[in-house]
Order: structure tokens, then C-alpha cells, then sequence
């Protein structure tokens, strides 16, 4: 009768978490509650589907470990409880070989595991296109506090400025149409060239799932296939200085011939060439060109 007694209050959790797993996820949960999925939809990049998968797999391991330790924790104290006119201390037990290989060796082997799942992964979204199989190719430079897009291949350029406040909505909302905003053509083969201009930086697109620090002096690169037509913001993930929180960018990710219209679009406005990634802080800062600058540059 004791016995079948502590079953049935260990089966409780056990049975209770079996429930919840087998009741079924909606779209939202079988990609781990991450940004970037649509149901029925093409992912954002051929990358993003990759990173859901190593997250949801690991949390699922995870859930399955922590299930197996809160019903053994559970049934342990249940089991084992001061039973009513006990007095002193319980048998003690110590030196038990088989768990202790088995704490020792179960965690070995998910460490082991996870290190190989996560460098597997992180080796394929780190290939970078052969150069003769990139289709788009942009330069992106990072300053204190908004980005330059250089688009090599076109040999155009976009200028950034940090976001500005607007006067309409709610307070602190941002006037989005003068964001810096990087253009990348669908199902394109993308290599981004990371760059910083003054300190680190980090480029971060939220829904990409997938960000990469940029230091001055050192490039970086990052090579995707964006799949999904669509507005996603982006913003600078490494505290900055003073306006980091305004150092917001967008991604349009367009149809081939809204691309080739907004390069020509770069073009009409006279921004041919490419920016420089030169370190510069103040070109970054308004008045840069105007006769008051010149002459303090001249002066120095």
C-alpha cells in the first residue's frame, strides 16, 4: 500500500508535464516564441530556420532534464517525509558509485552535445559564398550613432543619420522614413562587409536571428539568402555611447526590380562611388563641410 502511494504521487508531475508537452504547439511555439516565422510563410533568410531549430531542440532537451530532476526532487521528498512519530535523523547514505557516475556522466555527454550541435551550425552559417556566386554585395559601416551602405558591386552609396525624434504619436516615437535603410534583393546570394568607423559596434537584424559584432580595423562577414519580401528592423546591439539606443537602421527586402529601382534611385541623387571607413568621428557630426569646420580643420 506504501509503495503503490509514493508511485501515485511521483506519477502526478510526470504525468501532468507529459500533458502539457503532448497537448500540441501552435506555429509560434514550434519555433520557440523567436521573431522572424510566419505561418505558412518562407523564413526570412535560409539561416533563420537553422537557429530555431538549435534553440527549440536544446530547450526541449533541456525541459526533458529538468522534468526528470523536479519528478526525482518531488518524489524524494514525498518518499522519504518524516513519517508521524519518527524521531532522529533518517538512515544516511553516501558513497553510491552508480549515481554518482551518473551525475557525472549525463552532464558530460549533454555538454558534449551541445558544443557539437552548436559548432555544426555555427560552421554552416559562417560559410561564405564562393566570389563568384555572390549576387549582392554591401558595405556596412557603423558610427556613432547610425550606419553607411555601401553597395560595392553597383558602386552607389547610402548615407545614414541617427533616428530622430518625431513631433506626431507617442513620445519617443522615431520619424521611421528617415531611418538608414539597407535594400537586399530576394532570394539573392547577400555578403555583408562589417565595418566600424570609430568604436565596436555590433549589427543586429531581429529577425535574421542572427547578429555579429564590428570592430574598427577588422572586417567581418556575413553571407545569407534573405527568402521573404518584408520591412525587418535593425539596431546596433553593442552599447555605443551616448545615442546607441537611437542607432536603428531597417532591411527591405524587395522584388530584383524594386532593387535595380532603388540603385538607380542612388544614382539620380549623384551618390556614386563608396564611403569611406576611415576612422573620422566627426563626420558623423552635423555642420560637417561647413565653411566654420574648414577652418578648424585648417587651423589644426
Amino acid at each position: 500500500m506504501r509503495h503503490n502511494r509514493r508511485l501515485r504521487w511521483a506519477a502526478i508531475p510526470i504525468a501532468a508535464s507529459l500533458s502539457l508537452v503532448l497537448a500540441g504547439c501552435t506555429q509560434a511555439q514550434l519555433n520557440g516564441f523567436l521573431p522572424g516565422f510566419v505561418a505558412g510563410e518562407a523564413p526570412v533568410t535560409n539561416h533563420t530556420e537553422r537557429v530555431s531549430g538549435l534553440w527549440v531542440t536544446s530547450w526541449i532537451v533541456l525541459l526533458i532534464v529538468g522534468v526528470i530532476t523536479w519528478g526525482l526532487t518531488i518524489w524524494a521528498v514525498i518518499a522519504y517525509r518524516r513519517r508521524k512519530g519518527q524521531t532522529g535523523l533518517p538512515v544516511q547514505l553516501r558513497y553510491n558509485m552508480p549515481i554518482e557516475v551518473f551525475y557525472t556522466i549525463i552532464p558530460l555527454i549533454l555538454v558534449l552535445g551541445f558544443f557539437a550541435f552548436t559548432a555544426r551550425d555555427q560552421a554552416a552559417i559562417e560559410e561564405r559564398f564562393a566570389e563568384d556566386q555572390i549576387d549582392v554585395q554591401v558595405e556596412v559601416i557603423a558610427k556613432q550613432w547610425a550606419w553607411d551602405f555601401n553597395y560595392v558591386k553597383e558602386d552607389v552609396y547610402s548615407p545614414g543619420i541617427q533616428g530622430q525624434l518625431s513631433d506626431e504619436g507617442p513620445k519617443g516615437s522615431l520619424v521611421q522614413s528617415e531611418l538608414p535603410t539597407l535594400y537586399l534583393p530576394v532570394g539573392a546570394n547577400v555578403e555583408i562587409e562589417l565595418e566600424s568607423r570609430d568604436v565596436i559596434h555590433s549589427f543586429w537584424v531581429v529577425d535574421f536571428l542572427y547578429k555579429k559584432d564590428m570592430f574598427p580595423g577588422k572586417t567581418n562577414y556575413m553571407s545569407f539568402v534573405p527568402e521573404r519580401e518584408g520591412t525587418y528592423a535593425g539596431k546596433c546591439a553593442e552599447l555605443c555611447g551616448e545615442y546607441h539606443s537611437l542607432m536603428l537602421f531597417n532591411v527591405e527586402v524587395v522584388s530584383q526590380d524594386e532593387y535595380d529601382e532603388y540603385i538607380e534611385s542612388l544614382r539620380d541623387l549623384g551618390q556614386e562611388g563608396q564611403l569611406s571607413n576611415e576612422y573620422d568621428r566627426r563626420q558623423n557630426l552635423p555642420g560637417t563641410g561647413t565653411p566654420e569646420l574648414q577652418e578648424e580643420q585648417e587651423a589644426e
